[in-house]
């Protein structure tokens, strides 16, 4: 399926839709993913703020959408939601989401090898292995969704009864 609403030279095809095996098999990674986090002892609201991270980096309006209101029914706070993008220069985030976000943004930007070697320093003192492995595949998995959404041009659904719903 393809989104016919735009000109034909800007058009994008719906990725999702239009090789649905795949993108299931994504969906299937992630859940599995979850789990592997869980069983790391990775809470909810760290994966989500995992994912909100990365599609910031990677500007996905639609996974912040989607990914914010996880963050919020996990129990996180919108103080910490609005200065994320920003967590190195505040206090408000504790040295273990810390080394998970700093793995985050490693695994989103690989062509930094600095910062690389700097996230998994920092990782090692805070993360046992089982930590380290889950942060990663929750980086991965969330950069495959971002992918998916940013190229197909996901649009943002407005909510019912927010200003311009």
């Amino acid at each position: 399926m393809s989104d016919t609403t735009a000109d034909p030279a800007s058009r994008r095809v719906f990725i999702d839709k239009q090789s649905p095996k795949a993108y299931h098999a994504l969906v299937e990674t992630a859940d599995a993913v979850r789990a592997v986090a869980a069983e790391a002892g990775l809470d909810r609201s760290l994966v989500e703020l995992i994912n909100l991270r990365v599609s910031q980096i990677n500007g996905c309006a639609y996974c912040l959408n989607v990914h914010t209101r996880a963050a919020l029914r996990a129990g996180e706070t919108t103080q910490r939601l609005c200065v994320l993008a920003a967590w190195r220069d505040t206090e408000l985030f504790t040295e273990r989401e810390r080394a998970a976000l700093a793995l985050a943004e490693a695994t989103t930007e690989p062509a930094n090898a600095a910062a690389q070697e700097s996230a998994y320093e920092t990782a090692r003192q805070a993360l046992d292995d089982d930590e380290i492995s889950a942060a990663i595949w929750v980086a991965i998995t969330i950069n495959a969704f971002n992918r998916v959404s940013v190229l197909s041009k996901h649009r943002v659904p407005l909510i019912p009864g927010s200003p311009r719903g």
